[in-house]
């Protein structure tokens, strides 16, 4: 049995795609099962609620053998850290208790960076509490993905111009498919054992300036990259309802990406994630604008 954690977002529902067009058995954790594809509840056995409650962790993970893990964002969380660790310390209760061999989470690149690092400082210490279990875990581990930009689409389509807070500098990025895809080998390989690390890079080295290059060749109209300073975006993301200590967090994030998180990965990428920039935005980016 494989257990999915976030079966609505942008990975668990990729992955969740993926799994139930195989004959693997499958449950979900769903806050509001009515948002689950139609076609893929039938497939799969649901069990309603949180899983950052302990009842509805071990009614879920009764004879699981396999997990995937993931914390969602909330945005009005007054407190990050605590946000993931609330979800987090229980889930390692019923790791140990409920028998899962396996773990898959989903976390960030840059462990090594050793300096605060805003809205990704939460994830490594996901990371440190699933390990402290015992548990067999695989990190995915992931720079900025791809799809985020797809929240600038309507100023990308309409007033062609995407917003970064170092456009000349070169940003590590990953599709979220790649994730989804690598996330559904672990889930399905009952041979791996272990706790590691699974970087997952894209194999391009573009700023965010060549990005809205890339942009404007695939669109067939001018991008530019428009620079914005850490306290405007701030200001912004609380301006759109975060909490101050979300918005907070993610400029945090952001000055860590300007520091170099990422790059001793990004240099050293080992095996790269398969979709580059250019077809996502082929594939992804244009119909989303088009549309």
């Amino acid at each position: 049995m494989i257990v999915i954690t976030a079966p609505t977002g942008r990975i668990g529902h990729q992955v969740l795609g993926a799994l139930a067009r195989g004959d693997r058995p499958v449950r979900v954790i769903a806050r509001d099962p009515s948002r689950l594809d139609p076609a893929v509840r039938e497939r799969v056995a649901v069990v309603r609620g949180s899983h950052n409650d302990p009842e509805v962790l071990a009614e879920a993970f009764e004879g699981a053998d396999s997990v995937l893990w993931l914390v969602p964002p909330d945005p009005r969380a007054e407190d990050a850290l605590a946000h993931y660790l609330d979800f987090t310390r229980p889930a390692c209760e019923a790791f140990k208790t409920s028998g899962v061999e396996r773990v898959v989470g989903i976390t960030s690149l840059g462990r090594a960076y050793g300096k605060p690092a805003g809205l990704l400082s939460p994830a490594f210490a996901m990371d440190r509490l699933i390990e402290n279990t015992g548990v067999d875990y695989r990190a995915l581990a992931m720079p900025f993905f791809m799809e985020n930009f797809l929240s600038q689409a309507a100023a990308i389509a309409e007033g062609g111009f995407l917003t970064a807070n170092a456009v000349d500098r070169p940003l590590a990025t990953v599709a979220t498919r790649d994730i989804a895809e690598a996330a559904v080998g672990l889930l399905l390989d009952g041979s791996w054992s272990g706790q590691d690390e699974v970087p997952l890079i894209s194999d391009d080295a573009l700023t965010p300036a060549d990005m809205a290059r890339i942009m404007s060749e695939v669109l067939e109209r001018p991008v530019r990259a428009l620079q914005t300073d850490l306290d405007t975006y701030r200001t912004t993301m609380a301006g759109y309802g975060m909490s101050d200590a979300w918005a907070r967090g993610l400029a945090e994030m952001a000055a860590a990406q300007n520091d170099g998180i990422y790059d001793a990965d990004h240099a050293n990428p080992g095996r790269p994630a398969p979709t580059t920039f250019r077809q996502w935005c082929v594939e992804v980016l244009k119909p989303a604008v088009t549309a």
